[in-house]
């Protein structure tokens, strides 16, 4: 099996952030994760990335939230979509 895009979109939003959404099906883990999925969620104001959710090779899953990065539990794409979501509603209240 070839990695499955899941979902790949941009949403721009009406005060000019943008929120990026990308989520693959591997056919393998990616070191160090268990689970079969790649992402790279983003909530971008005037450039600026202030909210992600990634799980690049070699660090797993973990979230950034303006400077701070932390180790995210990842259970399902809903669920990670989900937990982003919150985020960015919390980064805007």
């Amino acid at each position: 099996m070839k990695a499955k895009p899941l979902t790949n979109r941009c949403e721009r939003r009406d005060d000019g952030s943008r929120v990026h959404l990308v989520i693959w099906e591997t056919p393998e883990p990616v070191p160090p994760c268990q689970h079969r999925f790649k992402y790279r969620l983003a909530y971008v104001i005037d450039g600026v990335c202030v909210v992600r959710y990634d799980n690049e090779r070699g660090k797993g899953d973990h979230r950034h939230l303006g400077d701070c990065e932390e180790p995210y539990d990842f259970t399902t794409p809903e669920r990670l979509i989900a937990d982003f979501r919150a985020d960015v509603s919390r980064w805007n209240r």
